[in-house]
């Protein structure tokens, strides 16, 4: 699900150099990171269709069961009310942090002599994206998110991380997977959190977690809102600099009420969890459409005028396909640089929150960066 403005990208003298050249899979396809799991949800339609519940896959098996919706989650223990109260963080200021090790990174290193390198690594490699942790690994965990944030501290930049681990996520469809239950869950978060250090970081907690919940039942949406609410005050507890943003969908989605609503459930209105929301992972949405909708999303949760949204325009320079196709549409193109200098009021940054060239897997294999496919983006 991505969203942005529009960024001309001018592809020069190197327009049309694909024709001569050999588009195999040794040098179209990079293999994953190994410091963290690849992104790879597989973005909803860019405009579902009414009749649809939201979800995209709508015949997709039962996701990952949950407690029972008449028992509430209680027994995890949460931050105490004392621990969490306190001053709201300004929103950071700065600059982003690029990981060293990713897929376009590991593609740019390996293949020098491509026709297409230049425009790659000019315009997709130079630019900081988001490190996503996707595998329940609760023993690695702390070391990876501590190696991103502290490389981040090091150079007095702020880094984006995405946890993405929630049962039943993508309710069981291409980017299924994450923990075995919420209990895990809230011991793998409690991890997560102990690797964010004290500067100042960035998190997108669980795409799709809010506004893909249709195929939940309503106790284990309650238990999946209860336990984002708790991962909020983790996170936060942990480090007072962490700024925390909840799932809003995006603008061809749920209706702003019905977002907000969830949201709230989920603690999104609460700064002992919340700095705001996050709208158009992966996805392909104007940033205009995305301002207003995160706008009118943010008036209807409520809470305090601090909360603000951050915008993921890695792949929305030339918005949403008309025909509603999310997965690697033709046409696309790169959005707004990353920056969290947007000159809007209530929108924090700007993003790349899903690595432009990384499949959603039609292009290439799902998460996997594709070289044809980035300099598709890159040159549009």
């Amino acid at each position: 699900m991505v969203v942005a403005a529009s960024l001309v990208v001018a592809a020069g003298a190197v327009a049309g150099v694909l024709s001569a050249f050999d588009d195999r899979r040794t040098s179209d396809e990079a293999g994953p990171s190994e410091v963290s799991a690849s992104p790879r949800p597989a973005p909803l339609p860019a405009v579902p269709s009414p009749s649809a519940s939201a979800t995209a896959e709508p015949a997709s098996p039962a996701p990952s069961p949950s407690p029972s919706p008449s028992v509430r989650r209680t027994q995890s223990p949460t931050p105490s009310r004392t621990e969490t109260k306190r001053e709201r963080t300004p929103a950071v200021a700065g600059r982003l942090y690029r990981h060293p090790d990713s897929q376009v990174l590991d593609w740019v290193r390996s293949h020098s002599g491509d026709p297409r390198h230049a425009v790659i690594a000019s315009r997709i490699a130079e630019q900081p994206a988001a490190v996503w942790f996707a595998d329940h690994s609760p023993g690695t965990v702390t070391a990876r998110v501590a190696a991103v944030t502290s490389g981040g501290a090091a150079l007095g930049r702020v880094p984006v991380v995405v946890p993405y681990a929630i049962p039943g996520r993508d309710c069981g469809g291409h980017s299924q997977g994450g923990a075995p239950g919420l209990d895990a869950y809230d011991a793998w978060i409690d991890r997560f959190a102990a690797g964010l250090g004290s500067g100042e970081v960035i998190v997108v907690l669980e795409p799709d977690s809010v506004a893909q919940a249709e195929c939940l039942s309503a106790g284990e949406r309650a238990d999946r809102f209860a336990s984002l609410a708790r991962a909020g005050r983790v996170l936060k507890a942990a480090n007072p600099r962490a700024r925390v943003y909840f799932d809003a969908g995006h603008s061809g989605w749920n209706a702003p009420a019905q977002q907000a609503a969830r949201l709230r459930q989920a603690g999104a209105a609460s700064p002992e969890s919340s700095d705001g929301i996050f709208s158009n992972v992966s996805n392909f949405h104007t940033t205009a459409d995305e301002i207003a909708y995160d706008r009118r999303v943010l008036d209807a949760l409520g809470g305090p005028p601090s909360l603000g949204a951050v915008i993921d325009t890695s792949r929305n320079g030339n918005g949403a396909p008309a025909d509603g196709e999310w997965c690697d549409p033709a046409g696309r193109g790169l959005g707004r640089s990353p920056t969290l200098s947007t000159g809007e009021p209530r929108i924090d940054a700007y993003l790349w929150v899903k690595l432009p060239g990384e499949s959603d897997g039609c292009k290439g294999r799902p998460g996997t960066f594709t070289a044809s496919y980035a300099y598709d983006l890159a040159s549009s």
